[in-house]
C-alpha cells in the first residue's frame, strides 16, 4: 500500500510504502512547484520498473545474454478516445533473434502491465 500526505505547501505530497519516502506535485505550468513526480509519471514509472524486471527475470530464467535491461514508458493521448501507454523495451546484449523476441513476449506479461489491462474502474472512498 502507498499513503500520500500533503505537505502543507501548494502540492506537493510525500508518499511512502512504509520503508521508501518521495515527493509527488505538479508542474509549475499547472500551479505545483515542479518539486516531484507527477501523478502520470508515477504511473508511467511503475510501468517501466515492473517491465525491466520482468525482462530481467525473463533472461535469467532463459540463461540469455542480456546484460542491460531498461524500458521507456509514456501516456500518448493524442487519440481523446483511446489512451495508449506506448513501451519502448531497451536490450542490450549478445542476444539473437529468437531471444529478443522471446524476451519481448515475457514482458507483455509484466504484473503492472497485467493489471493495468485488466483495470475494471476506480473505487475512491473516504476513510
Amino acid at each position: 500500500m502507498i499513503k500520500s500526505t500533503e505537505q502543507g505547501n501548494g502540492y506537493i505530497v510525500q508518499f511512502t510504502n512504509g520503508r521508501h519516502t518521495a515527493p509527488g506535485d505538479m508542474p509549475v505550468e499547472k500551479g505545483g512547484f515542479g518539486q516531484g513526480f507527477r501523478p502520470h509519471e508515477l504511473l508511467e514509472a511503475a510501468l517501466a520498473t515492473c517491465l525491466t524486471m520482468t525482462l530481467r527475470i525473463a533472461a535469467e530464467k532463459f540463461g540469455y545474454p542480456l546484460t542491460r535491461a531498461g524500458a521507456r514508458v509514456e501516456i500518448d493521448r493524442s487519440d481523446p478516445d483511446s489512451i495508449i501507454l506506448d513501451c519502448v523495451l531497451d536490450l542490450d546484449g549478445e542476444l539473437d533473434d529468437a531471444q529478443r523476441a522471446r524476451l519481448l513476449r515475457a514482458a507483455e506479461h509484466c504484473p503492472v502491465g497485467q493489471t493495468l489491462a485488466q483495470l475494471q474502474g476506480l473505487r475512491v472512498r473516504a476513510a
